[in-house]
């Protein structure tokens, strides 16, 4: 259970900042009002230590409109965490964008503990790696979440300015998932959240 209340706490954080859009106001507003209310309400970076997350700067061109397949996963497979323990998911769909004139491709999540919590069930998870990882991005990878009632007439609008950071980031102790080599980028996602510039303590 203590995996699944982080990820729960997770998620959680984050459709609290999806709310926060609903603002009135331009795109690139709207972002930078994301960021300063996920750095200001950060549940593992506290106090002044907040300084030190950082995030690209807003750029529409790094929100996408994805063309999604489902795929039909009755097994499932074990990803594996930070801390050597594996979460169990199901591949949900493979979304399919454009960046820079070129496509892409990842495939989106399911945890098996989230489907059976009526809270939790209809949340999506696209853990990923790209060009920038050890560079300006944490080098574990990023995350994005999303939820089934976000894919209409098989789109979904991935907005990778929201892409965020795990927990292990910031500190030792959690178990987050580490990005599938299937969702491997090659390209460089110059949007969302950057590394963390504190020692992981």
């Amino acid at each position: 259970m203590y995996v699944n209340k982080i990820l729960f706490a997770c998620c959680i954080f984050l459709s609290q900042l999806t709310f926060a859009q609903t603002n009135s106001g331009s795109y690139i507003d709207k972002i930078k009002e994301y960021q300063r209310m996920y750095i200001a309400t950060h549940e593992v970076v506290k106090g002044q230590d907040r300084n030190e997350i950082h995030f690209f700067a807003p750029d529409s061109n790094y929100k996408v409109v994805a063309t999604f397949e489902k795929i039909n996963d009755a097994v499932g497979f074990k990803m594996p965490t930070s801390a050597k323990s594996m979460q169990q998911y199901y591949r949900y769909g493979k979304i399919s964008f454009v960046i820079n004139d070129k496509t892409y491709q990842l495939i989106v999540y399911q945890s098996k503990d989230m489907i059976l919590t009526d809270e939790y069930k209809d949340y999506l998870f696209i853990p990923f790696t790209d060009a920038t990882n050890g560079n300006e991005t944490y080098e574990g990878g990023r995350y994005i979440d999303i939820l089934i009632t976000d894919i209409a007439d098989n789109k979904v609008v991935i907005d990778f300015n929201k892409a965020y950071n795990p927990y292990c980031c910031y500190a030792t102790g959690y178990h987050c998932p580490i990005p599938p080599k299937e969702n491997a980028l090659t390209v460089a996602i110059n949007a969302g959240e950057k590394k963390y510039t504190k020692a992981v303590h």
